[in-house]
């Protein structure tokens, strides 16, 4: 048991914030580029803008829209901006919420609510590619569905006959990633939900990395294909603020195409002595500051700093994977966004990752095939050449280079 308690008396905040910044001096260092994922900078402006817009709405509760009328203001704003991204028609609804694993819960919620509405009774599972995030297996855990993990195609994109095939009569729902987190390529979203529309399925598309990047990569040149609402057969698409919004932590948005389904994303009581009691959400309060700061970052940056954020981010991308290949380590797939993966068979990638975090960098990882894993910001732009010099260094020790057949693999965190 901790022997920390409560103290006695409070403390003078000079001396917290000591203590905090105390606390901090060992964690990496991700202004200097050298974390490969968990941060999302778009440069110090829309950081301060974040900021700021966080604290003004620091103790407002997005569980009050009566209340707080400025949050639900904020909130629709924010939705009609994403579905303007999106290609959302005149039915498309949405809301927020408070990151990428609520918005894929709760469409595996309304995908199963819909089933049984339907009259679907018995056991209910899901079908996903292999590279689909574990936070459809977490919603499946606490409803208790099954899932079919389907193996991958070629250039570690889903396969849509495979998953055809893994289709059962308790099958209800798809899922496609755009982009998927192991190798940042987008699943073929039009062949899949070609096969939801011919099952009757419903068809979610996990656009959590590439919702707010997708869109602004394509205008630059990116060879993505249709992936959002302007493909027949999507129902929903979940798309995290966080990440390539560049707005504080704790935001996300999740969208339908159709009213009828957005509906089914609440939760409705009023069998206590309080009465009616409703979320959008699962989660009940929802912080004020995060609802206001996607709105200001939004409008702070606007189309035309997102182009400019995207097209670095893409440049950066494009010069770590030409330095990983000319080292010997190509690319896994073929990304056309913010995230990269490569590796060698020729070489034990878990030491080439340990060469890199002796050298003071925290690695990410990706497996079958071993590879190194990058999710990409504006902090990676000025230290890439610094990285590709370290990652030379490291390649120069035989210890890097396998003597034999197979290997253990290296742990993969997410």
């Amino acid at each position: 048991m901790s022997d920390i308690e409560l103290p006695q008396q409070g403390i003078a905040w000079d001396q917290l914030e000591q203590e905090l910044l105390d606390a901090g001096r060992g964690d990496v260092d991700w202004r200097g580029g050298r974390v490969p994922m968990f941060i999302h900078y778009a440069g110090e402006d829309a950081l301060q803008v974040a900021k700021k817009a966080y604290a003004m709405y620091f103790s407002e509760n997005g569980l009050g829209p009566r209340a707080f009328g400025s949050l639900a203001r904020f909130e629709r704003e924010v939705v009609a901006m994403g579905l303007s991204l999106l290609h959302g028609g005149p039915g498309a609804r949405g809301a927020m919420t408070t990151g990428g694993t609520e918005s894929i819960f709760l469409a595996v919620k309304c995908a199963r609510d819909r089933a049984r509405a339907q009259g679907r009774t018995g056991p209910l599972s899901i079908v996903l590619p292999l590279s689909a995030h574990p936070a459809f297996d977490k919603a499946a855990h606490f409803m208790e569905l099954q899932v079919a993990r389907v193996p991958l195609g070629q250039g570690f994109l889903a396969d849509p006959a495979a998953m055809e095939a893994a289709v059962t009569p308790q099958t209800i729902l798809l899922v496609g990633s755009a982009p998927a987190f192991p190798h940042g390529v987008v699943d073929p979203i039009a062949e899949l939900a070609a096969v939801a529309q011919r099952r009757g399925l419903w068809m979610h598309v996990d656009a959590c990395v590439g919702g707010y990047f997708i869109p602004f990569a394509r205008q630059l040149g990116a060879r993505v294909p249709d992936f959002d609402f302007a493909v027949p057969g999507v129902t929903s698409i979940s798309a995290d603020l966080h990440k390539y919004g560049y707005t504080a932590k704790g935001a996300s948005t999740l969208f339908f195409a159709h009213e009828e389904d957005f509906a089914r994303m609440g939760w409705h009581f009023d069998g206590w002595p309080r009465g009616q009691y409703f979320t959008h959400s699962l989660v009940g309060t929802r912080a004020g500051g995060a609802i206001a700061a996607a709105w200001a970052v939004l409008r702070f940056l606007g189309r035309d700093g997102y182009l400019r954020i995207t097209q670095r981010v893409l440049a950066t991308r494009a010069r770590l994977q030409q330095g990983a290949a000319a080292l010997g380590l190509p690319t896994l797939g073929d990304p056309q966004l913010s995230i990269l993966a490569y590796g060698s068979p020729e070489r034990d990638m878990a030491a080439v990752g340990q060469g890199m975090t002796d050298r003071g960098w925290t690695m990410g990882y990706v497996r079958a095939p071993d590879g190194l894993h990058h999710m990409l910001n504006l902090t990676h732009e000025p230290v890439a050449e610094l990285y590709l010099a370290h990652l030379a260094e490291v390649l120069r020790d035989p210890a890097t280079r396998r003597t034999g057949p197979g290997g253990q693999g290296v742990q993969a965190h997410y």
